[in-house]
């Protein structure tokens, strides 16, 4: 089992884990694994070990955008169309 970074790490991080993520915005893993299955998080693939890397700010600000819109009672097709729309 991997050591967690702490959180001085991570928010010193361009690139960041999904398990990271989860720490920096409260969304729980299997949401987060979701919005990436559904192409609503872009990320990179290391080769050596296939681990994806999120770019932290922009992933960040991407899912408190998508908390909103779920707040604000968007369905999941309607907040992938809003994405589509703004990037």
């Amino acid at each position: 089992m991997s050591r967690q970074r702490s959180m001085e790490a991570i928010l010193a991080s361009e690139y960041v884990s999904i398990g990271e993520l989860t720490r920096l915005t409260g969304a729980r893993y299997s949401t987060l694994k979701f919005y990436t299955e559904e192409g609503m998080l872009p990320f990179e693939q290391a080769e050596e070990n296939l681990t994806r890397r999120y770019p932290r700010e922009s992933t960040v600000e991407l899912i408190l955008r998508i908390k909103q819109m779920k707040a604000d009672g968007l369905s999941i097709p309607q907040i992938k169309d809003a994405l589509k729309v703004k990037r």
